[in-house]
């Protein structure tokens, strides 16, 4: 059981790359960690230790084991993000063991980037069922949870701002992760408008490419001058993590954007390679999602009232 003051993150896609990262840091920030992903493997027998973080090699079995080592509270559970029960159970593990959920951070995804005409409807399918329903199944899963904390607690979501050019090459992928976002968007709004506080939801994106698993086809040493250290990325959810609820609730953000915002001036530390300018690969600027009527709801319809009315 973790203490009444230490607070308890799920990470969901924790086994390598970016979720190893924030699982390893958010651990030395002081919380209790549970990672989360489909593969497991005999830690004991792992050699070299720690793996290479990038490869299959690494699982969150190895990743509770270079959290342990290092002294510090973390429990590896698998899920599968394509199964709801899956989900639920791991919801209810993360309970047992801890007695309590403070935040969720959805890192799970699936990637094929590729025109509609080259993306088979399996491809489409699986990245639907990971990214978005994952998504969905996941929170559904934890707002009883954060319920039982009185509403207190915060969800970070690794998908984009929304901009028409991440559509371009790779619509499949972008529909997914686009409806990620809308979820932020739409979920913030719903505790806005429920009073809720305490709960905040926050999309976050990178603005230069990260080494990670997703990455590895960048190829060797002459590409990783385009690349960052996945540090930046844990360094701006540990910030977002900090930040007023009021603040961050709804905000689909950028790692080195929100860093800025926090004083955040040099990023020379995260570069891959030393001396490097990784390519930033984000626009600078992005739409404005709200309209001029965005205050009028008209007369809002409430599915669960009304059928309950007609039964």
């Amino acid at each position: 059981m973790a203490s009444s003051t230490t607070q308890v993150a799920l990470i969901v896609g924790a086994s390598r790359g970016i979720g190893r990262q924030l699982a390893i840091d958010l651990s030395r920030s002081g919380y209790v960690v549970v990672v989360a992903a489909k593969t497991t493997s005999d830690a004991s027998k792992a050699h070299p230790f720690p793996p290479d973080p990038n490869s299959h090699q690494s699982t969150i079995s190895t990743v509770e084991r270079e959290i342990r080592e290092a002294g510090f509270e973390a429990s590896a559970v698998t899920v599968d993000t394509r199964d709801f029960d899956s989900i639920q159970r791991m919801v209810d593990e993360t309970i047992r063991i801890y007695g309590r959920l403070d935040i969720l951070v959805y890192n799970s995804g699936a990637i094929w980037w590729a025109s509609v005409e080259n993306t088979p409807m399996k491809r489409f399918q699986l990245m639907q069922k990971v990214n978005v329903e994952g998504l969905y199944g996941t929170i559904q899963a934890c707002l009883p949870r954060f319920r039982d904390n009185g509403w207190k607690g915060r969800v970070i979501v690794v998908s984009p701002p929304i901009y028409s050019r991440f559509f371009r090459g790779k619509t499949a992928y972008a529909m997914g992760k686009v409806g990620m976002s809308i979820l932020t968007k739409g979920l913030a709004m719903d505790w806005e408008r429920e009073g809720k506080k305490n709960m905040a939801i926050t999309s976050i994106w990178p603005a230069t490419a990260i080494q990670s698993a997703a990455t590895e086809s960048m190829g060797r040493e002459e590409n990783w001058k385009d690349l960052r250290k996945p540090t930046i990325y844990s360094d701006a959810i540990l910030a977002m993590l900090r930040a007023p609820t009021s603040t961050v609730n709804g905000c689909l953000e950028l790692d080195e954007d929100f860093l800025r915002k926090t004083g955040v001036t040099d990023f020379d530390k995260y570069s891959l390679i030393p001396g490097s300018k990784p390519r930033r690969i984000m626009p600078a600027e992005f739409p404005d999602l709200t309209v001029k009527e965005q205050a009028d709801e008209g007369r809002r319809v409430d599915s669960t009232k009304s059928r309950a009315a007609k039964l």
